[in-house]
């Protein structure tokens, strides 16, 4: 293993309440089991990630998740650690308000050094169709109406169905019952959703439809240390989704895919990025090209699926970099599957259910296994997690489990401050947008 520099303590940021978000969960163990101090921002004391014995304290988040809140709340909670931490971004909402904030943040927590407008760029879906283009890397035909009747014109000339998002998800009000992205089955769909524009606080975007293909769906998690430099990560195929088809990763393989990984290093080295991101890919099955769908620019909520076999994941090479350590080069370890056990379950059962009985574990020879959830020297999350499931009805009605569910489960630690009233959000996501532009974009098929 590297070796850190264990005075430097971390503080995870997650401003999306989403009290079964794993991939903070993976970020606590993976730092503390290296000997850091970690700190992280949760939506509730009751929030799984809060039970694990990992986590050195929990910290509210804001009511609100304005610029002048957030900041307050980082330099409250910088003043209770007492020494400069590095700070990790666990969902996009975060990566873009951190990077807003950099400036009043120095001196107080380590940072990765970029243009402060890049994490929001790469983030609005709409943006990245234009960069795409520019690098003529290929990405879904992508068009941004200005109008309900252009919307209807656009889904019939791009052909149904068409994929419908929002292009600052971020952003989407809570209980808005907005999602971040559908799939559209007819013009008047599209012209419908047209007319939510106001209430989403976003453009509508609708991009040409790739179809679902067996071994189709790929990422790539990296962290880019500057002037082209990427270390940790690799890229893996997605083997299961919640929802079936086109949802979150249920289970994963870490799998080698040159094209996927060179995409990926042109792009970061192009725009100058630095820090951790997670880039989606879908092969189009027609022309055996893979599309670029998304950027995120912060940790993957499976980002422990590449760690390698010196224990390095992204997130202990942020660390490492941040505080002036040498990041080792990646030892590769293709067959690493990674495992979300109750989206699995879902996925699995979804799938009988209509009678989609393909193989689960894909090809290849499985090296190691790791849970989103359990963990041996760490169960009470696990536990957490499933008594929100079960309080939620999660499995008995297979649905997508609801934000803001928190298990009946003793308290490991209180934090002084008064906690939160709970609120509602949307399925998926968030979003905003502050262009007021709304011309068309294109990118490659």
């Amino acid at each position: 293993m590297p070796v850190f520099d264990t005075r430097v303590p971390a503080l995870l940021l997650r401003l999306d309440p989403n009290p079964f978000h794993h991939g903070t969960l993976g970020a606590v163990r993976s730092l503390a089991r290296a000997g850091i101090e970690v700190h992280a921002v949760v939506e509730s004391l009751h929030s799984p990630v809060a039970f694990s014995r990992h986590l050195h304290r929990a910290h509210l988040a804001p009511g609100d998740a304005s610029l002048p809140s957030v900041l307050r709340m980082l330099h409250q909670i910088a003043d209770e650690i007492g020494r400069p931490a590095v700070l990790v971004a666990m969902d996009d909402l975060g990566a873009i308000t951190v990077a807003r904030l950099a400036e009043p943040l120095a001196g107080r927590y380590l940072l990765p050094g970029q243009p402060p407008a890049l994490p929001e760029r790469v983030a609005d879906k709409a943006e990245l169709a234009k960069i795409c283009a520019s690098l003529e890397i290929p990405h879904p035909v992508t068009v941004v109406p200005d109008s309900a009747c252009h919307a209807t014109a656009v889904a019939r000339e791009l052909g149904l169905p068409v994929v419908a998002k929002w292009s600052r998800p971020w952003l989407l009000p809570r209980a808005s019952g907005l999602r971040s992205a559908l799939l559209v089955r007819s013009p008047q769909e599209a012209g419908e959703l047209y007319g939510h524009l106001e209430r989403a606080g976003s453009r509508l975007l609708l991009q040409s439809y790739l179809p679902e293909s067996p071994s189709g769906d790929w990422f790539f998690h990296g962290y880019a240390a500057g002037a082209g430099a990427c270390f940790a990560g690799g890229s893996g195929r997605k083997e299961r989704a919640w929802p079936v088809g086109a949802g979150l990763t249920a289970m994963g393989r870490w799998q080698p895919n040159p094209e996927v990984e060179r995409i990926a290093g042109r792009l970061v080295t192009a725009l100058g990025y630095r820090g951790i991101f997670d880039l989606d890919f879908r092969l189009d099955p027609l022309t055996g090209r893979y599309h670029l769908l998304d950027f995120n620019p912060r940790a993957g909520a499976q980002f422990r699926l590449f760690t390698d076999a010196q224990g390095l994941d992204v997130v202990r090479a942020l660390h490492l970099d941040l505080t002036g350590r040498p990041v080792p080069p990646s030892v590769a370890a293709p067959g690493r599957v990674f495992v979300v056990e109750h989206y699995w379950l879902l996925s699995l059962l979804a799938s009988l259910s209509a009678e989609r009985r393909r193989r689960a574990g894909g090809e290849g020879r499985v090296s190691s296994i790791e849970a989103a959830w359990f963990a041996a020297d760490d169960p009470l999350p696990f536990l957490a997690m499933v008594a929100a499931c079960l309080r939620r009805g999660v499995v008995k009605g297979l649905g997508l489990p609801v934000r803001g569910a928190h298990p009946k489960l003793p308290l490991l630690r209180r934090s002084p401050r008064p906690e939160p009233r709970p609120s509602a959000a949307p399925p998926v996501g968030s979003g905003d947008d502050n262009n007021a532009s709304l011309t068309p974009v294109t990118a490659e098929k």
